[in-house]
């Protein structure tokens, strides 16, 4: 049983890295589609691509603060800002190292590519250490209030505040270093703090089916963590 908890959990923890890396490295497409909103009508709602996978770091680390406890999903956010100094580290050595006559990409696409990496790395890790602590900090908080019930509470209130302070902080980073236009800022943290609302409620029933199922699989009562076994 120990083996499959801890494989599971290093399952977890990959899935978490591999996706805030991705958000770092494909942040700078933005895509733009059109979509119906009741009273308001055909909106254009824009925003960066790297918010697709975003998210999922979330859901991830309330799983493992749900099954494993506060100080688990702590060493994976921890895990995962090592990881994006890490990658910054391979980029930036990848950028300057000459370019070979043969190669398919330039190194003047390659910059254009990933040029703006340093900067959006370091606003990611800046806004990521807060809103992630912060989302841990209050979803056990409010695990604590209600005594492990209410999980759809404690998984909404913790992913919404700690998102806004995410999307608000990295915009202000990425609009200070001229990465996106000052003008973009309020479309794009009101586009961005709505899909993560969004994706907040539209996940809550996929985090009860699976917390329900390691629950089972690992004996836990509810609101029990495999911590305190």
């Amino acid at each position: 049983m120990q083996k499959t908890q801890d494989n599971l959990y290093m399952i977890l923890a990959a899935i978490f890295i591999a996706s805030l890396v991705s958000c770092n490295l494909i942040f700078q497409k933005f895509f733009a589609i059109n979509i119906w909103i009741p009273f308001i009508g055909n909106y254009t709602f824009e925003q960066s691509v790297g918010l697709l996978a975003y998210p999922i770091t979330f859901i991830v680390t309330d799983i493992i603060s749900e099954i494993y406890g506060r100080k688990k999903a702590n060493q994976v956010v921890t895990s995962g800002l090592v990881a994006s100094i890490f990658m910054l580290f391979i980029v930036t050595i990848a950028d300057v190292v000459p370019m070979a006559s043969w190669s398919k990409v330039t190194s003047s696409q390659f910059n254009h590519v990933f040029g703006l990496s340093s900067a959006a790395v370091f606003a990611s890790m800046v806004s990521y250490l807060f809103a992630q602590y912060i989302d841990i900090r209050i979803f056990h908080f409010w695990k604590r209030l209600t005594d492990g019930k209410h999980l759809w509470l404690r998984n909404n209130a913790s992913t919404v505040f700690s998102q806004f302070l995410d999307t608000c902080s990295v915009l202000t980073l990425l609009c200070f270093y001229n990465v996106i236009a000052w003008e973009k800022f309020s479309t794009l943290l009101l586009n961005g703090f709505l899909f993560k609302v969004f994706f907040a409620a539209f996940d809550t029933p996929i985090i009860y089916m699976i917390t329900a199922y390691l629950r089972k699989k690992f004996n836990l009562e509810f609101g029990q963590e495999l911590s305190s076994q």
